[in-house]
């Protein structure tokens, strides 16, 4: 008698190819998040996992245990690829900083008017540029970003019956204000402003408005450039003294002109 001794066919072995196709996931949306601003953290975690999963998966196909080799390869490549963005925009991300921290210190070098460095232009004779405090008549605030502020001797002005600013009994004076712009960069007037006071205690003295006076600057003033109004201003009768501030923005310091009237 005889026996059927056949031995049945083994299981087929069930590839393990889940770490392969992880890594080419996280790969592509690390790659993905690398391109987005504020996003290269993701990127550099998901790097860095799918590279992991990537080799490990490569050496899964290796041993016969996965056969996903091109996937796993490409998750890896692809995480590889994604922490190299990553750094990328850790860099670009700390020379923005950098930059912004720079500008906002140049900002506030630039608030504080300049040391005189150079003698006055022919024909101002005596009126060199100065700090911003205590300047008179015809002198020039000069900053550190090479714009000039000029303020000339005061004027009696007679307002028009429509003035506003204006009261009755008290005296109006007009000054011309320059804005010179000898830096590099565009100046933008939007920002700046104009006060006086007047007299021993120095009461506020109100700027006039009326068909003439008041419009204040307007535009930009580009380099080499220069922009002129007339402003006038309301004292008390008995005042000697008109002190007028400018203040080119919220950038600059004020500066002040002591101006003799009366």
């Amino acid at each position: 008698m005889s026996y059927d001794t056949q031995v049945p066919p083994a299981a087929p072995q069930v590839m393990r190819n889940g770490l392969g196709t992880a890594a080419l996931i996280l790969g592509i949306i690390g790659t993905i998040s690398g391109f987005m601003p504020f996003l290269f953290w993701l990127a550099g975690i998901l790097g860095v996992i799918a590279l992991i999963l990537g080799l490990v998966g490569k050496g899964r196909v290796k041993r016969g245990e996965a056969s996903n080799k091109g996937v796993a390869l490409t998750g890896a490549i692809l995480g590889l690829v994604s922490l190299i963005l990553s750094v990328v925009g850790i860099v670009i991300v700390v020379t923005a900083v950098s930059d912004a921290v720079d500008q906002i210190d140049k900002g506030i070098k630039d608030s504080a008017p300049k040391d005189p460095t150079s003698k006055a232009p022919a024909g101002d004779a005596g009126k060199a540029d100065k700090k911003g405090q205590g300047l008179e008549d015809g002198d020039s605030s000069v900053y550190d970003d090479d714009l000039t502020v000029t303020v000339s001797d005061p004027k009696p002005y007679s307002p028009d019956e429509y003035a506003v600013g204006h009261t009755k009994g008290n005296k109006a004076y007009q000054v011309t204000v320059v804005i010179e712009n000898k830096g590099k960069e565009k100046f933008d007037t939007a920002l700046v402003s104009l006060s006086a006071t007047a007299g021993k205690n120095g009461v506020a003295a109100e700027e006039i408005y009326d068909n003439k006076v008041g419009k204040g600057f307007e535009g930009t003033i580009m380099p080499g450039k220069k922009a002129t109004i007339t402003a006038a201003f309301d004292a008390p009768k008995d005042a000697k003294n008109l002190t007028v501030e400018v203040n080119p923005g919220i950038t600059y310091d004020a500066s002040q002109w002591e101006l003799k009237i009366g």
